[in-house]
C-alpha cells in the first residue's frame, strides 16, 4: 500500500474512502484544494485556470448526493484536468494568444465521465503552445515549474498536470500523450501516467480549437500518484462513446499476473537512434536487478524486438504528419524552406522531421503499411513477455531553456551534445504501436530529481502495465513529495 504523506497527498481512493466514513466532506476537501493551490502555486504557475466558485457550489452537491446514498467512484474527490480538455464554461486555448477568448461550450467525453463518477474540477492546468514542448509555458499563462527544483522543467506538454500532483494540490489528473506527453511530465516530477491504449479513452473534446476529427497516434491518460488510482481512473475514462457505444463493449482483460515473481520482463535499456544518460541507463539496470531479486524473469535481449531504428523513422514522420495540423500556415513554410536547404545526404532525425512536414497522402499510406507490420511483431513478442521496461527518455527533468525554437534545442548526453526533440523516439516505441505504457517512479539522480521507468504492455492490455506499476510500488516504494512541499501539508 502506498504511503500518505500528509492530508494534502492522501490518495484518490483514500479520499473516497474517508468520505464514505464520514471522516472528511467534499467540501473540506475542495477547500483544501483551493488553500493549497493559493498559498503554493504562486511559485509553481499549475493550475492556470480557476473554478473554485463552481467547484465549491459541487462539492455542496456532491455532499446532498452522498447523504441520499449516491456512492459514485469518485464522489467528492477534487481534480484538475489539462488545459487542451473542453471544460463547460472554461477556456481551452492550448497555449495560443489566438484562442485566449475561446470558451468550451460542451465539456469533453472524459471529462463528462469523470464529473458523472462525482469528480469536481477545481481548474485546468498549464500546458505548451500546440502541446509541442516538455516543458510547460506560453504566451498567456506562462512559465509551470517543477515542484522538484522552480529552475527545472516539470516536462510537457501535461507538465502542469504533474506538477499539480506532486505538489499535492490534487489526487487526480488527466493528461494526453502523442510524444510522451503523460510519460515524460511523470517522470520529470515523480509521479505515476498512463498512456493508454490507441482508441481506447475517447478524445472528442481534446482537440485543438475549431477541429473535431480524433487525432492520428494521440491518446488521453490519467496521472496520479498512486497506480491504485491510475486503475480507477481507468475504469471511468476508457470504453466507446456516442454511435461506437451502439457496436461495441469495453472487455479489458485483468492484470496477466496478480504476483510480482510472475512477470517475464524484458529490459530495453538502449535505443539505436539516441544516446542515453548514463544516470538514466544505471537506474533502469539496478530497477532490472532488484527485480531479479524479487524473483522476476527479467531479458535483457531478445531478437523479438522489432527494428527500433526503423520504427524511430516511421514514428517521427507520422508524428511531423500530424502535429504539422497544429502549426500557423507560416511556421509550415518556414520549415519546408529550411528542408529545403538540407543536403540529400542527410538521414538524421533533424532532417527527416523538416522533410515531412507536409507529408502526401500517399506517403502516409507507405507509412502506414510500416507501422501496421510493426505492430505484429510487437503482438508476437507479447507471446513470451508481460511486459517491456525501459526509460521513458534520455534524461531526467533539465533546466528550462524558454527562448530557443524546439529545432535549435540541443541536449547534453555525457557530453554529446544532440538535438533535443531527437528524444522522441525514446516515448515513440510505444506511441507507434499504439500501445498502453505506464511510468512509475524508481529512483533519483544524484541532484535528487525523479528517474521514471516505463513500463509497456500488449495493446489492450492496460490493466496489466498498470498492476505491474502497483507491484513495483508496494515492493520497492513509489512517489515521494517534493521536500520543498511535503512539509505543508
Amino acid at each position: 500500500m502506498a504511503n500518505d504523506f500528509g492530508s494534502a497527498y492522501r490518495s484518490g481512493h483514500t479520499m473516497g474512502a474517508q468520505l464514505g466514513r464520514g471522516e472528511v466532506s467534499a467540501v473540506e476537501l475542495v477547500d483544501q484544494a483551493i488553500a493549497r493551490i493559493e498559498k503554493l502555486d504562486g511559485s509553481i504557475n499549475a493550475v492556470v485556470v480557476r473554478d473554485f466558485d463552481r467547484a465549491r457550489d459541487t462539492a455542496r452537491e456532491a455532499d446532498r448526493r452522498r447523504a441520499r446514498g449516491d456512492r459514485a467512484p469518485l464522489l467528492g474527490v477534487p481534480m484538475t484536468v489539462k488545459e487542451s480538455y473542453n471544460v463547460a464554461g472554461l477556456p481551452t486555448t492550448w497555449g495560443f494568444p489566438e484562442f485566449k477568448d475561446n470558451r468550451a461550450r460542451d465539456d469533453a467525453a472524459t471529462v463528462a465521465r469523470l464529473k458523472a463518477a462525482g469528480a469536481i474540477i477545481v481548474g485546468k492546468t498549464n500546458v505548451p503552445v500546440a502541446l509541442a514542448d516538455w516543458q510547460s509555458f506560453n504566451p498567456i499563462y506562462g512559465v509551470t515549474r517543477n515542484p522538484w527544483n522552480l529552475d527545472y522543467s516539470p516536462g510537457g506538454s501535461s507538465g502542469g498536470s504533474a506538477a499539480s500532483l506532486a505538489a499535492g494540490y490534487v489526487p487526480l489528473e488527466i493528461g494526453s500523450d502523442i510524444g510522451g506527453s503523460v510519460r515524460v511530465p511523470s517522470h520529470f516530477c515523480g509521479v505515476f501516467g498512463h498512456k493508454a491504449t490507441y482508441g481506447l479513452i475517447p478524445v472528442r473534446g481534446q482537440s485543438l480549437p475549431g477541429t473535431t476529427r480524433a487525432p492520428d497516434l494521440s491518446v488521453c491518460g490519467p496521472m496520479a500518484r498512486t497506480a491504485a488510482d491510475l486503475d480507477l481512473a481507468l475504469g471511468i475514462l476508457a470504453g466507446p462513446e456516442q454511435e461506437m457505444a451502439n457496436g461495441y463493449r469495453l472487455a479489458l482483460a485483468e492484470p496477466r499476473h496478480a504476483d510480482l515473481a510472475d512477470y517475464r520482463v524484458l529490459v530495453l535499456n538502449a535505443h539505436p537512434l539516441v544516446p542515453t544518460r548514463r544516470e538514466v541507463v544505471d537506474a533502469v539496470s539496478r530497477f532490472a536487478s532488484n527485480l531479479e531479486k524479487a524473483g522476476v524473469k527479467v531479458a535483457r535481449s531478445s531478437d523479438l524486438v522489432p527494428d527500433l531504428a526503423h520504427a524511430g523513422r516511421v514514428y517521427v514522420q507520422l508524428l511531423g504528419a500530424e502535429t504539422a495540423n497544429r502549426m500557423p500556415p507560416q511556421q509550415r513554410r518556414t520549415i519546408e524552406d529550411a528542408a529545403a536547404k538540407l543536403s540529400p545526404d542527410d538521414d538524421s532525425l533533424h532532417a527527416i522531421r523538416l522533410r515531412n512536414i507536409n507529408l502526401s497522402h500517399s506517403d502516409w499510406v507507405v507509412l502506414d503499411e510500416q507501422r501496421v507490420r510493426i505492430k505484429a511483431q510487437w503482438r508476437t513478442l507479447f507471446e513470451t513477455f508481460d511486459v517491456v521496461i525501459g526509460p521513458p527518455l534520455s534524461t531526467a527533468a533539465f533546466p528550462h531553456d524558454l527562448d530557443r525554437d524546439q529545432n535549435a534545442k540541443r541536449v547534453n548526453i555525457d557530453g554529446k551534445e544532440i538535438t533535443y526533440v531527437d528524444q522522441l523516439v525514446w516515448p515513440g516505441v510505444a506511441t507507434l504501436a499504439g500501445l498502453p505504457a505506464t511510468v512509475a517512479p524508481i529512483d533519483r539522480t544524484d541532484d535528487g530529481l525523479p528517474l521514471g521507468i516505463h513500463i509497456m504492455g500488449a495493446q489492450f492490455d492496460d490493466r496489466t502495465t498498470i498492476a505491474f506499476a502497483g507491484l513495483i510500488e508496494r515492493a520497492f516504494g513509489g512517489f515521494k513529495p517534493p521536500p520543498e512541499f511535503a512539509g505543508n501539508t
